[in-house]
């Protein structure tokens, strides 16, 4: 029933190729997303009041990937701040980090 060159016989047809087709990207994605996510969480839950210092170890206890991040900024004195979204970190001496929290008023 239908076009004459139709692909697929009905939507779910359709809909499970493309899943299938779609799927190894989709999960790759979808894991990279939630170890964003939860690194953010993270960085919110220590850096209450936007500005803090904390140990390594405090955000390794907590689950924290140091691979993963959204961006980088460089500011004018060559420091480079790591981001999960809008929470970022500063690597400091001695397994020290300085957690921001980035200002997105434009």
């Amino acid at each position: 029933m239908g076009r004459i060159d139709k692909k697929f016989c009905n939507d779910l047809c359709r809909n499970a190729y493309n899943n299938k087709l779609n799927s190894d990207s989709t999960n790759l994605v979808r894991n990279i997303n939630n170890v964003l996510r939860r690194n953010r969480r993270i960085l919110e839950e220590l850096n209450p009041e936007n500005k803090t210092k904390i140990h390594r170890d405090k955000l390794l206890d907590k689950g924290f990937d140091f691979k993963y991040f959204t961006h980088l900024l460089k500011t004018l004195k060559g420091s480079t701040y790591y981001f999960c979204y809008e929470y970022g970190y500063l690597p400091l001496e001695n397994n020290w980090y300085f957690l921001v929290k980035q200002d997105n008023r434009d």
